[in-house]
């Protein structure tokens, strides 16, 4: 009986010994935590050119095609974090103010092996022509020069039937301000808001000037044989001709054009359409 007795005892014992133990590894005051490593950047080598097998990019070139009528291009950028360790982008600064970068607060941290991505967003309005423009990626383990190219399509001139043509060009006889109204808009108005020079005679100017089905009441601006200066072109672009289909574009005389861009148009058609008579000034 004193052995059963003791030995059930000790069972006992056990029991609340581990108890205790359970209790005492259940309680957080005595466990001990672990946090991951806080990434420091190494800002020392910012300002040195990147080296091989630091970041894998889907490209460091990239180009894209925009209307004419476009006023931004988008890009984005991919690469992936080789180096075997963190990094820091401390910087993103394109070379000129009409591009913006979307990135996150900096400095950006990439964890060794993840991937990340940042777009980019030019302003083109007004532009024509191709643009380049660079981006300079700054890292704590060097920086990267990312180019863009943007190609700006030429403007489409819209193209009408013969009878869409005739009627058109009734309308403008009986009302040759007719054009920047109704449906006309399309065309003679919204393709020109926001431009000037050489894009805005693309858009506005030579949808008649320079159409495959030039209108024979409508002049060839390369082969006009009167004196021209900038008087004379700013008096038919301005103000037209009353009697004829030529409107005014002058917004004092109902048209679509600002003071300024009637300013740039006359001194676009000036340097591209000399005067052809002797004497001019």
């Amino acid at each position: 009986m004193k052995l059963e007795h003791f030995f059930l005892c000790g069972i006992a014992c056990l029991v609340v010994a581990g108890g205790r133990l359970l209790a005492a590894d259940n309680n957080p005051t005595n466990s001990l935590t672990t946090t991951p490593p806080v990434y420091v950047p190494d800002m020392s080598h910012q300002n040195s050119p990147m080296p091989e097998g630091v970041l894998a990019w889907d490209s460091v070139q990239k180009q894209t095609s925009v209307a004419a009528d476009a006023t931004t291009a988008h890009f984005t950028f991919s690469f992936t974090n080789i180096s075997g360790s963190g990094l820091a982008v401390v910087d993103v600064h394109p070379s000129c103010g009409c591009t913006t970068a979307q990135v996150p607060p900096l400095p950006w941290i990439i964890p060794d092996g993840t991937n990340a991505s940042f777009g980019l967003t030019v302003n083109v309005a007004g532009k024509t022509g191709t643009l380049f423009k660079t981006v300079n990626f700054k890292t704590d383990k060097g920086f990267k020069q990312l180019v863009i190219q943007i190609t700006m399509l030429p403007p489409v001139i819209p193209t009408q039937s013969e009878a869409d043509r005739a009627r058109a060009l009734e309308m403008a006889k009986a009302d040759r301000q007719t054009i920047f109204r109704g449906d006309c808009m399309t065309c003679h108005v919204k393709p020109g808001e926001g431009r000037y020079g050489k894009t805005l005679y693309d858009a506005v100017c030579a949808i008649c000037h320079e159409g495959e089905h030039r209108a024979s009441l409508v002049p060839d601006l390369h082969q006009i044989k009167s004196a021209t200066n900038a008087d004379f072109w700013q008096t038919w672009i301005a103000h037209g001709k009353a009697g004829s289909v030529m409107p005014a574009f002058s917004t004092t005389d109902g048209g679509p054009l600002s003071d300024m861009q009637i300013t740039s148009l006359v001194q676009y058609l000036a340097s591209v359409f000399p005067s052809q008579a002797t004497g001019n000034k």
